[in-house]
């Protein structure tokens, strides 16, 4: 009975919820082409808590409701729940954080990749999906001449929103006017 009330609950959430970005024009290029494109001289603890700081600022200010994570290595650097945010977040924020480091792309990226291959995002081969999603939210931090070094991560949108808004502070961050 607990069961059939919370998938009520899920499926009525999810479709009050804002229309996602469509994916269909997203090309695996262009999401690579950001990944080539956002990456840093040097990034500390310092960086961590400025994006963080942007992210919360940049959804406040668009009314989102979200969950953030900047991590360095393996140190959680920066996490903040909005008011209003599920604490199902953290969760998703960990299984995001696990595909980008295992596979070195952003989250979504293997989300397009999948859907473009014909697959099913939500059972990926090999992966065990509690501790895997590819759905977009998660980024690698990437610095010049070192490689990844973290993930910046927002959860609580759509998939396709979670990215953009990543990708958005990161733009705005690092001064780069065109991807």
């Amino acid at each position: 009975m607990m069961r059939r009330l919370l998938a009520a609950a899920l499926l009525c959430m999810s479709a009050g919820a804002a229309p996602a970005q469509s994916t269909d024009g997203v090309s695996l290029a262009s999401l690579l082409r950001e990944e080539q494109l956002l990456q840093f001289d040097r990034f500390d603890h310092d960086t961590a808590q400025a994006i963080g700081a942007q992210l919360v600022l940049r959804a406040h200010r668009e009314g989102k409701t979200v969950t953030i994570r900047v991590t360095h290595g393996d140190a959680i650097v920066f996490s903040q729940a909005m008011p209003g945010a599920s604490p199902d977040h953290a969760d998703w924020i960990r299984r995001k954080n696990n595909l980008v480091q295992r596979t070195g792309h952003s989250s979504f990226y293997t989300h397009i990749e999948v859907i473009r291959s014909g697959g099913d995002f939500d059972a990926l081969p090999g992966l065990d999906m509690r501790d895997y999603a590819a759905h977009g939210g998660a980024f690698p931090i990437i610095v010049r001449g070192q490689g990844a070094v973290g993930t910046v991560t927002v959860s609580g949108l759509p998939g396709p929103d979670d990215h953009a808004l990543v990708v958005a502070v990161l733009k705005d961050y690092l001064g780069v006017d065109r991807l």
